[in-house]
């Protein structure tokens, strides 16, 4: 994807206001395969999902976010939405995941997804939750 660096560095940015401290994750964009091995070894869950965070303790790292690049293609064709958009999308979930948000209860869910919205229009991408969004993301 050209300019990922770039996209991932203001997704950065635009999300600082919401982070719990200043945080600079490894980014890891993989295929679906490898996602899957991590999502079993660490969630026990076997099958590839779109993003995963791994927080750092409190000595030593910002946290670890991957992305499964065919998981991400797939669910923008799916959902009509640009890639480089759900790129974004998933980058921002991980980083509000580092800060720890969650989306497993409603009220978790739904302040999530707006201030997933709010960086998201900072960065003048459009509201995914407009435009067919799921949750659990």
């Amino acid at each position: 994807m050209p300019g990922l660096e770039d996209r991932v560095a203001r997704c950065l940015d635009a999300s600082r206001p919401w982070l719990d401290r200043d945080r600079l994750p490894a980014f890891l964009l993989t295929d679906d395969r490898t996602v899957k091995g991590l999502n079993a070894t660490f969630r026990d869950k076997n099958k590839p999902t779109n993003v995963l965070t791994f927080d750092g303790n409190d000595t030593f790292g910002d946290g670890d976010i991957a992305l499964a690049y065919e998981t991400l293609r797939r669910e923008s064709i799916a959902s009509g939405k640009r890639f480089s958009h759900h790129v974004c999308h998933m980058v921002v979930h991980g980083l509000l995941h580092l800060a720890g948000y969650d989306h497993h209860r409603p009220d978790e869910a739904r302040l999530m997804e707006m201030t997933e919205a709010r960086i998201l229009s900072r960065l003048r991408i459009p509201n995914p939750w407009r435009m067919g969004g799921r949750r659990g993301a």
